[in-house]
Order: C-alpha cells, then sequence, then structure tokens
C-alpha cells in the first residue's frame, strides 16, 4: 500500500518457487520457472463456512481454532413490548422521545410503560445519568426478571447506520449480561413508512450479528457470547420482514469472511490460502458459482508483468491469480460486473521497506482488505443467488517481500496491455497487481468494473479512517455506488480524476512511473489505474485504506461487502 504506514484458512499444500530474477520488462528475455510442491494435506472441514486448512510447516506452529461465527435465531414478532418475556428488551430513542410532561414523565406511551413497570427506576436512571438520547449515548435498567437498555439515536434517525448502531449496543449489552434471549425496539414508529420500518429491522438485524461477533479463533481461552434468540418488536411482520432479515444475515455472513480474512494474520493468511478459501467458495455454492486459479507460470503466459514483479520476491509464498464467476443457469440477458480487490497478504514495501513506529509494517496482513471485500461479498450473492446478472470476482493475490529475486527501485515492468511501467517505489505495489487485474476483468467482456484497494495514506488524510474515496470518470456509476452505499449504511464520498495531475505520473525512460511527487497521492493512484481500464467498460476505484480497520478496536470492519452486494442486486 503505497505511503500508508499504515483470512477460511490455510493452504493445503506448502508450496516453493524458484525463477530467475526477472521484472518481465520488453527489455529481457523471458526467464525460466521451475515449481516443486510439497504436498501435507491437513484440511480440517469441520465448518462448513471457512476452510480450516492449516499446513504443516506453518510459521509460529498457529493452528485457529474453527470460526465462531454467531447462530442467532432471529424473527420479527407482533406482540405487546412492555409484555414481552426475555432477558434482555433494547429501545432505541431519538431525543424527541425523552419529551417530558409538567410532571416530569415521559410523554412517550412505550417509555410511560416500561418506566411505570419498573417504579420511576427508568426515569430516574436517565435523569441521574444525564441520558438525553443522543446518538451513542446508553443507559443499562436491570430489573427483576429482566434488563432494559435505551439506545439513543440521535434527534431523528434518516439512515440505515442509526439502526446498525442500535443493534450493535443491543449485542454489546447482550454480551455483557450473557443474555440468551433478546428483543429490539423502537419508542416510536411515527412517520415510519412500511419500507423504512422493513429496512430498519434489517440494519437492526444486522447490528446484532456483527456486534455479538467476535473472532476468538487465535485466543487460548475466550467466551463465547450466549445470544441464541434475537426478537424485533414493533415492526411488522409477514414474509416481506422476514426475507429482509434473511438476506441481512446472508451479507452477514459475508461481512464476518472478510473480517477474519483481514483479522487473520500473514502467516496463516497466505496466496494459496485465498485461493483455497476461493475453491471452498465455489464449491459450497457450486451451483452458481465456478472457480478458475492461475499460477504463476500460466500469469506469465498472459504476460502480467506488473504483477508478477511485485510477486516475485515471495518465493516461499508465490502468487496465486484469483477468478471466481457468479452466474446463474436461466437465459435472461445478464448484465455483466467485474469486483476487482487487491490481495496483498502481507507488504513489507519491498526494498523502499516500510520502517519507523508509524509504518505499521505489522497491520500489513489487511492489505488484503479489498480481496476479503470481494470474497465476502461472492459469499453473500452465493447464498442470496440474484438473477439477471454475472459477476466475475478477480483477486491477484502476492506478497510484497524482499530478496534477491525481488523487484527494485527503478526497474521497469510491462503489463499484460504491453504499457511499461517504472516503478520508483516498490511500496506502491498494489497498482501494480491491479494494473493486470483490471486488464484481466476487461477481457472477460464485462460492462461494469469496481475495484477496491488499501491504496494509499493520502484517502486516509483527505477523508479520514470512516469514509472510502471512490474515483470515477463515469457520473452514472457514481450515482449507482452512492445509492449502494447509503442504502447499506457504509460511507463513501466521491473524488475528484483531476486529469492534469497525471503529468506528473511520466518516466523519462518507461510510458509511467507508479508514484507521482506527493501531493494528490489518492488521485495520481486512482489515474494509474485508469490506464489498465478499457474505455469501453465503467469503471470505478473504490480507495479503502482507512475503512478497512479500526485502530481503537484493533479490529478489522469489513467495509465494501454490503455495498458491493447491494450495487450487484441494484444491476
Amino acid at each position: 500500500m503505497a505511503t500508508l504506514r499504515v483470512s477460511s484458512l490455510l493452504a493445503c499444500a506448502s508450496s516453493s518457487l524458484h525463477c530467475n530474477p526477472s521484472v518481465f520488462t520488453k527489455l529481457q528475455s523471458s526467464p525460466r520457472w521451475a515449481f516443486s510442491f510439497s504436498v501435507t494435506p491437513l484440511c480440517s472441514r469441520r465448518s462448513k463456512r471457512i476452510v480450516h486448512c492449516i499446513a504443516g510447516d506453518t510459521l509460529g506452529l498457529t493452528v485457529p481454532k474453527e470460526s465462531n461465527a454467531p447462530k442467532i435465531t432471529i424473527g420479527a414478532k407482533d406482540i405487546d413490548v412492555v409484555q414481552w418475556q426475555g432477558d434482555l428488551l433494547a429501545i432505541g430513542v431519538t431525543e424527541n422521545d425523552l419529551a417530558r410532561d409538567e410532571n416530569y414523565k415521559f410523554k412517550n406511551p412505550l417509555l410511560q410503560q416500561l418506566d411505570s413497570e419498573s417504579n420511576g427506576l427508568l426515569s430516574a436512571v436517565s435523569s441521574e445519568e444525564d441520558f438525553s438520547g443522543k446518538s451513542g449515548q446508553s443507559i443499562n435498567l436491570r430489573l427483576p426478571g429482566r434488563r432494559i437498555t435505551l439506545v439513543g439515536l440521535g434527534s431523528s434517525v434518516s439512515s440505515p447506520t442509526s439502526y446498525h448502531s442500535l443493534g450493535e449496543a443491543a449485542a454489546a449489552a447482550a454480551k455483557s449480561a450473557q443474555s440468551r434471549n433478546i428483543a429490539v425496539s423502537l419508542a416510536s414508529t411515527d412517520g415510519l413508512s412500511e419500507e423504512s420500518k422493513i429496512n430498519s429491522a434489517s440494519a437492526i438485524a444486522t447490528g446484532v450479528i456483527l456486534g455479538i461477533f467476535e473472532d476468538n479463533r487465535f485466543r487460548f481461552e475466550s467466551k463465547t457470547p450466549a445470544l441464541e434468540y434475537l426478537h424485533i418488536l414493533g415492526l411488522g411482520t409477514g414474509p416481506e420482514i422476514e426475507r429482509k432479515i434473511k438476506f441481512a444475515e446472508h451479507v452477514c455472513a459475508g461481512v464476518i469472511l472478510s473480517r477474519e480474512l483481514v483479522n487473520a494474520p500473514a502467516n496463516i493468511i497466505t496466496p494459496g490460502v485465498l485461493a483455497e478459501e476461493a475453491k471452498k467458495i465455489a464449491s459450497d455454492y457450486s451451483d452458481v458459482i465456478t472457480v478458475n486459479i492461475l499460477d504463476a507460470e500460466q500469469c506469465k503466459a498472459l504476460k502480467m508483468g506488473a504483477y508478477l514483479g511485485v510477486a516475485a520476491a515471495a518465493t516461499e509464498n508465490p502468487p496465486y491469480f484469483i477468478h471466481l464467476c457468479y452466474k446463474t443457469m436461466t437465459k435472461e440477458r445478464k448484465t455483466k460486473l467485474a469486483l476487482v480487490g487487491k490481495g496483498l497478504t502481507f507488504d513489507s514495501g519491498g526494498y523502499n521497506l516500510k520502517t519507523g513506529a508509524n509504518s505499521k509494517i505489522e497491520l500489513m496482513k489487511y492489505d488484503m482488505g479489498g480481496a476479503a471485500a470481494v470474497l465476502g461479498a461472492a459469499k453473500a450473492l452465493g447464498e442470496i443467488k440474484p438473477f439477471g446478472v454475472e459477476v466475475h470476482f478477480i483477486v491477484a493475490a502476492c506478497e510484497n517481500m524482499i530478496s534477491g529475486a525481488g523487484m527494485r527501485p527503478g526497474d521497469i515492468v510491462t503489463a499484460s496491455n504491453g504499457k511499461t511501467i517504472e516503478v520508483n517505489n516498490t511500496d506502491a505495489e498494489g497498482r501494480l497487481t491491479l494494473a493486470d487485474a483490471l486488464i484481466y476483468a476487461c477481457n472477460q467482456g464485462v460492462e461494469k468494473i469496481i475495484d477496491l484497494a488499501t491504496l494509499t495514506g493520502a484517502i486516509v488524510t483527505a477523508l479520514g479512517p470512516s469514509v472510502a474515496g471512490a474515483f470515477t470518470p463515469s457520473d452514472d456509476l457514481a450515482r449507482e455506488v452512492v445509492a449502494a452505499a447509503e442504502a447499506s449504511g457504509e460511507k463513501l464520498w466521491r473524488m475528484p480524476l483531476e486529469e492534469s495531475y497525471w503529468e506528473s505520473m511520466k518516466s523519462g525512460v518507461a510510458d509511467m512511473i507508479n508514484t507521482g511527487p506527493g501531493n494528490g497521492g489518492a488521485i495520481t493512484g486512482a489515474l494509474f489505474l485508469k490506464q489498465f481500464v478499457d474505455e469501453k467498460v465503467q469503471w470505478l476505484h473504490l480507495d479503502i485504506a482507512g475503512t478497512v480497520w479500526i485502530d481503537e478496536k484493533k479490529k478489522p470492519t469489513g467495509y465494501g461487502v454490503s455495498t458491493l452486494v447491494e450495487w450487484v442486486l441494484r444491476n
């Protein structure tokens, strides 16, 4: 990942790749490649959702435990909230819901009833804790037989994010109390259309599922959440809301897969492991998904010099080019889409080594966050099975390491479309792998492409840790993706593709360099990728360098999966 100082598991084969040093340029003769494989099948397929395959010589002898993704029964119920019996009741309240009358009693009918049930404790605690219903606030009240949690939604609720937060807060309270049976409701549904109620229920379910999940595969001891049942009250019942909740469960499964892929360290997730995970997805959804994995020799035949140049130093963990294709057997015309994810399972920076306290080299396991989002979306779509669309999921997986065979600053590599690149910074490697991946995607005859990459530190400087940057020359595609992100509750912002900045990317010896002078780095990174996209193809680049990881919580987000799935369904 360029200047950013800032997984499902393991290969059933231990592979070593031996090659003559080369950067695959037109100026050099083709090197000879030889492969030797030592196969040690130690796969445990205990989990239906994630491959647990550990190579016999895994560094550190670390064997992850089985995934503990939550298994919750979720249903919408049309019963009186106050009469509901269970361990924990979470109520989402706006600032208006907390209005009081002249006797300092709640005006809201539901809060009135709950306060009466608690003999005034709810009112007293909310006053004592200065709970005003602002976003991020919550209070907990323990009563005989159950707990009540009030969660602030702000002045009004206008986006899925608020309902996600309500679900997450309910999950946090359930984990703390080890609750088995919880319910979530709103203090008021005034002004909500039937469609809004259904979408709210879906967002609440999403928040609970993702909020209760903890990745404990690498801990010696861990506490498994007790939560088994979630009831969503007061938002309606029937097939439509149940379908939407089931949809949320499918998307969450993809998000959790993405989080686990990102969170697993580089000695667990290698390019070969990522390829195994892709094969597992194709196996699980063989009725709609096929897989093609290309090794280095096959990529060489396709003249992927930019991608193989990055991978050249990682002789112990060779590259694998992943291509999944989703397609139903129905005969209607299908919109052809591609989702391309950056797949650097570890980025040392290469000879431009990441150094210093702020380099975050220890977190460069997440430099495959784009690939994780793409595979998570593939899993979700395999569950949902939409018609009328064909989707190609593409990942050029490799490591960026240092060795005598590795790419050096000043080397020239040649992408599969013949364009030459002077590598003035080996730590701007992701765009080199994406160059060949984007060319490959265009060659599949797709109409639209979204690529996701932890590409630049510049986008974090510009937009911070919560908002991804979107770059595209297509206004229509920009509107599509922005609408999908808004519906899914993920944040992004369209950034300019300032063509004049491309002058700074010119090389004195090749067609281009791979990094610009410094300023506007997120823009020049996107302009670089644009050189490898067919002009007839609509393309959008998402720079997710800031959004893939939460520093404060030391956890991945699974960013991108929800937006990608929503976008595909809208096509």
